[in-house]
């Protein structure tokens, strides 16, 4: 039976979660929880809290939720700062539900298909082993468990490399030069912010409406390409530096591929389902 006014929390509103938050409260009650959510998207009910201090969110996490979306970015790039945001952080806030007697239809986790350590270029799927050897992995891992061990109904969501307007690092380093692909090329995988919140959305609204849920979900586009290609792409439709000197060979763990054939299962479509369509319209803005 579909909840006609769901109550859902997006626990971290930064980029991704003000998106989801903001796709959820065309149809929903949302509330966005921080630490200062002085600029959420109009709709978005602001809650003020630090996931560190149990106190806080026990004075200000809602009665009656029906979905609530754990989407945290870590203050901190180290060992401590995934622990912080993807473990004890999550503990402290199903803690506190828990506390209140919170029946949940449905907790989202966000993680990041960086829990595989596949190096061999061949698909990834839901069902391959995850054991990273990288303590941002391990942490989402745990994050990932924590959430399975909760009891409510809980999905995982792992998306691979965001990129979108507000994240342009890897356009900027091609068209400036600061990057050089080394052979052998490894796969990389992406996805847009739009899409990475959407599937979000797609996700949580299926639950309310009493549809069926895996419990973990990939979300990438539907073209994964080697670094190499993609480089080249990006010097084909703007003008580039030539690399400089010191340009980064941009070679970092892992050579895979990863599938999204569940989520598109599931009646989600793309809106950027390669990176020319995504990168294609980043150029093209910046060429305006």
């Amino acid at each position: 039976m579909a909840i006609s006014e769901p109550r859902i929390l997006v626990a971290g509103c930064g980029a991704l979660g003000s998106k989801i938050a903001k796709g959820l409260a065309t149809t929903a009650r949302v509330y966005g929880l921080k630490r200062h959510p002085d600029r959420l998207p109009e709709g978005v009910l602001p809650l003020a809290a630090d996931l560190q201090m149990p106190d806080q969110l026990a004075q200000v996490v809602p009665a009656n939720l029906d979905a609530v979306i754990y989407c945290l970015t870590p203050n901190s790039y180290d060992d401590e700062g995934y622990r912080t945001a993807f473990v004890s952080g999550l503990e402290n806030l199903i803690n506190t539900m828990k506390a209140q007697g919170q029946e949940l239809n449905r907790l989202l986790f966000v993680s990041s298909t960086g829990v595989y350590q596949q190096d061999d270029d061949n698909w990834i799927d839901e069902s391959s082993p995850t054991t990273p050897l990288r303590f941002g992995g391990k942490r989402l891992l745990e994050g990932e468990q924590c959430a399975a061990m909760a009891p409510w109904p809980s999905t995982t969501i792992r998306f691979s490399g965001i990129y979108g307007p507000g994240r342009t690092r890897f356009l900027e380093s091609v068209i400036n030069g600061e990057l050089k692909p080394a052979a052998p090329y490894p796969y990389t995988n992406r996805v847009h912010e739009d899409d990475a919140a959407a599937a979000a959305v797609h996700l949580i609204n299926r639950s309310l409406r009493g549809e069926p849920l895996e419990t973990c979900y990939l979300a990438s586009d539907s073209e994964p390409v080697t670094l190499g290609d993609i480089v080249q792409w990006i010097q084909s439709q703007i003008s580039c530096q030539p690399p400089t000197a010191n340009a980064r060979s941009g070679r970092r763990a892992g050579s895979k591929r990863i599938s999204n054939q569940r989520l598109l299962e599931s009646g989600f479509r793309f809106r950027y389902p390669s990176y020319r369509e995504g990168y294609g319209e980043m150029i093209q803005s910046r060429l305006s």
